[in-house]
């Protein structure tokens, strides 16, 4: 695979966008519909929007005061906006449906090349040209240590694998520090889960779409708030149960009272369904729990710093960063909107354990520590940033992580099992239910599509 606010509406406002909890009682709405669909991701929205263009009555569930779950638009900062949930459409060629949506609704988009990167020393020296030659030579001898070897076996994780197959432990520190950097770089950053973590099976099970990784200058939410319009959505409602035992129909408990309808899909987020805070009466089936346990669910952590100006290479997309011994998985990854945007801003990232643990530091020492990073990897002090926005996906208690990962001791095929549907009345969607494209917004995307058209075949009454 490749790389990758507040909604309100209310009476006298524009019937296009979606109604709060409060405003549909105003409106004299009913608690009860065909179909009710939990979430307002983008999985969610999509299975609504197909439902609700056949015809179908459909009520949309979300316990945050927005749409759109993991992908979310920060649009206080003036030029073009920030998307601190999913921020690429990966493959955006002719064939990705998010690429078709996008502009069939004419969104403004602009590509990320990765290879327009460079690296930089963690130790605040350059690289020398041997360096580079020597980062070049391991990253090679880990991708074909990789390719040659995952199949092969019983399961174990990916480090495990890299670390005999490259001899780890009988390198110099300067290979452990590159091996360490191409595995967090690599692997961590895009699957999201520690290399300790990842099947070296099943890690890389997937499929992708040809084409250029596309941002969208106005942010991902023009894509959800296209899919929302005219939908019948109740925000601030956090669902805690689901009861389908009954002969007929299901049940949804919520923070603001119960609702009723002939089916639910359910598209909670993996890490939300292993929390267990949505309890299923009766519970789930026994496949479908183990899928749950056994996926990986991993995190990506954002922090975006927007400066007074570009104090780096603007021709550069990509910025890299090699840590220091002992800080292994520390600010390894940059990307710059200098380029694409015209706006002084840098990303960092933190993936898998650094990006979970950072999450319990104050924002002011997330930021000293990015500072920190930037101004040895530049060999200078950098200007403070004007602004700052930071995520902490693992501590939200309506995702509980980033997306989902292949981990040790699961198989792909449990992907399906997340996917099936319950008695042809509980149906499940989101990226986590799509075995062939897992962790995007156009895996999640389609699950909402297959979801919807499961429902639709079986013609449902109200």
């Amino acid at each position: 695979m490749k790389r990758r606010t507040l909604l309100k509406a209310g009476i006298g406002l524009s019937p296009l966008l979606p109604l709060t909890g409060m405003a549909a009682l105003q409106s004299g709405q009913k608690n009860s519909a065909q179909v009710l669909v939990i979430g307002a991701g983008i999985a969610g929205l999509a299975a609504a929007r197909q439902l609700r263009d056949a015809g179908s009555d459909v009520i949309v569930l979300e316990a945050r005061e927005r749409t759109g779950g993991r992908i979310h638009t920060y649009a206080n900062w003036r030029g073009p906006a920030v998307d601190i949930g999913a921020s690429w459409i990966h493959g955006a060629g002719p064939a990705n449906p998010v690429a078709k949506l996008a502009r069939k609704i004419g969104a403004r988009t602009v590509t990320t090349d990765a290879e327009k990167a460079e690296l930089y020393n963690g130790d605040g020296t350059a690289l020398s040209a041997r360096d580079e030659k020597k980062i070049d030579s391991i990253r090679r001898e880990v991708s074909e240590a990789i390719a040659e070897q995952s199949r092969r076996g019983p399961d174990s994780s990916l480090r495990k694998l890299v670390y005999a197959e490259t001899d780890y432990e009988t390198r110099s520190a300067l290979e452990q520090r590159i091996i360490d950097f191409t595995l967090n770089s690599n692997y961590e950053h895009e699957y999201s889960g520690s290399t300790d973590q990842l099947s070296r099976l099943w890690f890389d099970d997937g499929g992708s779409y040809a084409g250029d990784e596309a941002i969208f200058l106005d942010g991902y939410k023009v894509i959800t708030d296209s899919l929302a319009a005219g939908l019948d959505i109740r925000l601030r409602h956090e669902v805690t149960a689901v009861r389908y035992g009954e002969k007929e129909g299901v049940t949804v408990e919520t923070s603001q009272g119960v609702f009723t309808a002939s089916a639910v899909i359910v598209t909670l987020p993996l890490g939300v369904l292993k929390a267990g805070n949505v309890r299923f009466v009766p519970p789930l089936p026994a496949k479908k729990q183990a899928a749950i346990n056994q996926l990986g669910f991993g995190v990506l952590n954002k922090c975006c710093l927007l400066f007074p100006e570009a104090f780096w290479n603007t021709g550069l997309d990509w910025l890299q960063h090699l840590p220091r011994t002992g800080h292994a998985g520390e600010w390894a990854e940059w990307v710059s909107f200098a380029r694409p945007t015209g706006k002084p801003m840098l990303m960092g990232f933190n993936a898998a354990d650094v990006g979970t643990r950072i999450e319990g530091w104050s924002d002011e020492k997330i930021i000293q520590s990015a500072v920190s990073t930037l101004s040895t990897m530049f060999g200078k002090p950098v200007p403070a940033p004007l602004d700052a926005v930071i995520t902490r996906w693992k501590s939200d208690p309506y995702a509980r992580g980033s997306y989902s990962f292949n981990a040790v001791g699961s198989t792909p095929a449990q992907r399906d099992d997340l996917a099936k549907n319950i008695s042809a009345r509980v149906f499940f969607a989101g990226e986590a239910t799509e075995k062939k494209y897992y962790q995007t917004v156009h895996g999640a995307y389609q699950s909402g599509l297959r979801a919807a058209d499961e429902i639709l075949k079986l013609n449902l009454r109200r």
